[in-house]
This record gives structure tokens, C-alpha cells and sequence, in this order.
């Protein structure tokens, strides 16, 4: 059999594959899934790759596949981890900040103001994959960028270094990123000015640089060699879906609840009355990873969180259900305990990912403010990952986002609309976005059901 494209995923436990079939004609479809245990630690992550077509091919009940292309997603290697330096924290920082988490990146250390010797200690142990200075708005403050970047400089740690900060410094950062021979990327301000955000050219410089610099997985060399396009971090492909799918239907957020973390994203300018009170921009494309929300690897912390004594009332075998707890639960009581930790991390998330109104008083009386992501707008609220693809209840959970909070915070509003990625296949999808835009699409919008009546 010979299907027209297949998507590899390549996790750091698990590597999925997809199969795609028609893409460029008419009719583009999804033919099939398989995944197998991602192979890092054997020293070759084809191994594991290898292991899902096997596991695909057996899906379909067929003996030999081939495809024309290959792509491919990544989070292999402890994914893409990422410094983040700036100026301000609430503008400069949160810019450089919304541009790293929405190309797919993990944030390992931040910083605001003028790094100090702790700061660079902490880089050298971190070892990121990526650095990314900021600092300024155009023609503004140009000091604390330089004196930044000089520092990073004087580490000599051969990790490639983006500038995103006040344009007055790009001549004098390309000097020192000469002499050092650092692997240098100079692009447009982050925060040009006070009341803007620009996140999109350095969004797209990082996924560049993780593509060429960043795959450094045991075999991934040998896995590059075989893929046909460019290889995304795994959650910046889901932005890129998101992105793609927000244009065909209108705004929309998106949750994906998976073992170890909960990633939120929106695409979504907010209502016009929500904007003309907002007292700091806010990008259109927003991501943010929780990680310590996840209904496996981190179980144990939501419970905590949400009160074993609460838990219990429900839950009298709780510890049972902790110390039996599997990655995939595989009975009906796990399956019901692992739906009400999804929904506590799905609302723990989009709590800490959305905005809310304040009232300030002052002499002139009272004043309302907003702060934050308004999802007030959102039309379209969507799952994906496993746990809000494959548990029974997973839409249940998901109708709880357009009726949660007490009236303050911007979150979805109930006439929302419910959808999911049935086919779990929303990363595969992004990065199948960037060379077919329209197949993409239409099999997004057949994952959703979208022809269907809720």
C-alpha cells in the first residue's frame, strides 16, 4: 500500500504516525494510526519510528506501506528548551515570553533587568537550546539588551542566540556575535512599542533554528535525512493547526490535556469592548504549557491540589486509583477518576491562561480594567490530546470551559460551541499546514465533525 504522506510525532515516551492519502487532490483523507514507545535511550529514535509504521501496518492489516513524503513533529530530547532575557517583565519579558511558548518552546529560565552571575550560572547548567535576548522598545532603553547579549557572548557556549529587541542594537549585537562566533539570528522587536506586541517573526526564526540546530535526539540526524519538509516542535505545530483552522471558522481556543502537562492555546483578538479596556496588549496567537497539570506523570500534584478530602467523598478508593494508575487507563473506575482530574486541569489551565477584569478606585471614582487573554469572543472551544480525545466523557469536560467563573474573568462564554479532534491528529496537521494549507484544512475540519450537527 502507498499513501501520499506520512506525519511522524516524535515524543519523548511515544512516537505516533499518521497516514494521509489524497493530499493535493480534492478528496484528502486520513487513512490510519500507529505508535510505538519513542527509542532515546536505545540510542536511535528511528527504532521507535520504525516501530509505529510497523504498528500502523498492522492497523490496517496490511504487509508493506510507502509514501511519496515524510514530515515530522518533535519533542524528542527533552524538547525545545529555551532562555528567555529582556527588560521589563510585563512588557519586554512577556513579549519575548509569548513568542517562545507559541513556536512550541519550553521555558527553562527568565530573566527581567540585567542578568547577573546567578543568571549565568543558571544558562551554563541549563544548557538551552535556544537563547533569546530582548530588551527595549525601538529607540528606547539600549542598554540593558547590550549588556545582556555580552554576557551570553562571554559564556562561549556554542548555543545559537536570537536578538529581538530595540533595533538601535542590531548593528552592535551582528559586532560582538562576530567576534564571539556566535550562531547569530537578528529579528524584528518583540515589543516595538509600548502598546504592541510582535511575536510572529521571532516565532517563526525559532522554529527555524530548532529545525537546524536543535534535533539532537540519538538517530534524528538519521530521521532528518528521511523527511521530506520542515520538522516542527511538536506543540508549535498544534499553534499552527489552531492558526490555520481560526481563519476558516472564526476564534477559537484550544486544550490539550496530556500525562505531564496542560497546554492552552487561543487565536482570538478578544471583543472590542473587552479591548478598549485592556491596559497591556495581548498577542492574537497565545500559548501557555502548565507543567505541572497532567493526569499521569503529575496525578498525584492535581490531587493534591483539588484536597484528597474532597477527592475522597467521590473517590473512596483514591489510593487505589493512585498506586494502580496507568498512562492509558485501562477500567471503567480509572477512566471516571482520570475525566475529573482532566477537568480540573483543563480549568486549573485556562484560569492561569485567560484574563479578568479589575475594579480600581481612585478620585474620579471607580474604573474598570481588563487584564490578560480576553476569550470572551471565542466561538469555538477545542480538544485534542488524549485525554480530551479518548476518555468517554471528554466533551462534558469541554463544556465546562463556556460555564466556569463567577463573572470577572474573560473566559469562553456558554454559547461556545464544543469540538473535537477525534482522529487526534491536530499536530500531524500543523505541520502538514505548512506545505498543503487547504488538505490540511479540510481533514482538520473532518476530524472535528465539522459537517456534523451538534
Amino acid at each position: 500500500m502507498k499513501v501520499a504522506v506520512l506525519v511522524a510525532e516524535i515524543g519523548s515516551t511515544t512516537t505516533v504516525v499518521n497516514a494521509f492519502d489524497g493530499i493535493g487532490g480534492p478528496c484528502p483523507s486520513f487513512i490510519g494510526q500507529g505508535q510505538s514507545y519513542t527509542s532515546v535511550l536505545e540510542g536511535d529514535v528511528t527504532v521507535g519510528l520504525r516501530g509505529a509504521v510497523e504498528d500502523l501496518k498492522s492497523n490496517l492489516g496490511i504487509e508493506d506501506l510507502s509514501w511519496d513524503e515524510m514530515l515530522a513533529t518533535s519533542s524528542a530530547a527533552g524538547g525545545l528548551r529555551m532562555s528567555v532575557h529582556g527588560l521589563v517583565y510585563d512588557m519586554t519579558v512577556r513579549a519575548a515570553k509569548e513568542a517562545a511558548l507559541g513556536a512550541g518552546g519550553i521555558l527553562k529560565h527568565v530573566t527581567a533587568g540585567k542578568m547577573r552571575r546567578t543568571d549565568l550560572k543558571k544558562i551554563s547548567e541549563i544548557r538551552p537550546n535556544i537563547i533569546l535576548v530582548a530588551g527595549g522598545v525601538d529607540y528606547g532603553e539600549r542598554d540593558t539588551a547590550l549588556h545582556n547579549f555580552e554576557l551570553v557572548a562571554e559564556l562561549g557556549l556554542e548555543i545559537p542566540v536570537i536578538y529581538a529587541g530595540n533595533v538601535e542594537n542590531q548593528e552592535e549585537v551582528k559586532e560582538i556575535a562576530e567576534e564571539k562566533g556566535i550562531r547569530l539570528y537578528v529579528v524584528e522587536n518583540v515589543y516595538p512599542r509600548v502598546d504592541q506586541l510582535n511575536v510572529e517573526p521571532t516565532r517563526a526564526v525559532i522554529q527555524q533554528v530548532f529545525e537546524e540546530h536543535i534535533i539532537h535526539a540519538p538517530g534524528m540526524t538519521t530521521v532528518r535525512d528521511m523527511i521530506d519538509g520542515p520538522i516542527l516542535p511538536t506543540p508549535g505545530a498544534v499553534m499552527e493547526a489552531a492558526k490555520v483552522l481560526k481563519e476558516a471558522i472564526g476564534d477559537l481556543v484550544v486544550f490539550d490535556v496530556g500525562g505531564a502537562t496542560t497546554d492552552v492555546h487561543s487565536v482570538t483578538e478578544g471583543s472590542e469592548e473587552i479591548s478598549r479596556l485592556l491596559v497591556s496588549p495581548e498577542p492574537e496567537a497565545k500559548r501557555t504549557v502548565e507543567g505541572d497539570l497532567g493526569v499521569y506523570v503529575n496525578m498525584r500534584h492535581i490531587v493534591e491540589t483539588m484536597g484528597r478530602d474532597e477527592l475522597i467523598k467521590d473517590f473512596p478508593d483514591l489510593d487505589e486509583l493512585l498506586e494502580n494508575a496507568k498512562a492509558i487507563p485501562d477500567t471503567d473506575r480509572a477512566k471516571v477518576f482520570v475525566e475529573r482530574l482532566a477537568q480540573e486541569a483543563m480549568l486549573t489551565a485556562m484560569e492561569r491562561h485567560a484574563g479578568r477584569l479589575r475594579q480600581l478606585y481612585g478620585a474620579s471614582g471607580k474604573r474598570t480594567i481588563a487584564e490578560g487573554k480576553d476569550l470572551t469572543a471565542v466561538k469555538y472551544v477545542v480538544g485534542t490530546g488524549g485525554a480530551l480525545t479518548r476518555l468517554p466523557q471528554h466533551r462534558k469536560i469541554l463544556s465546562t470551559a463556556t460555564t466556569h467563573g463567577k463573572g470577572l474573568e474573560l473566559f469562553p462564554k456558554s454559547d461556545a460551541r464544543i469540538l473535537v479532534d477525534n482522529d487526534y491528529i491536530m499536530a500531524s496537521l500543523g505541520v502538514l499546514s505548512k506545505r498543503y494549507p487547504e488538505d490540511a484544512l479540510k481533514l482538520m475540519l473532518s476530524s472535528l465533525h465539522w459537517d456534523k450537527k451538534d
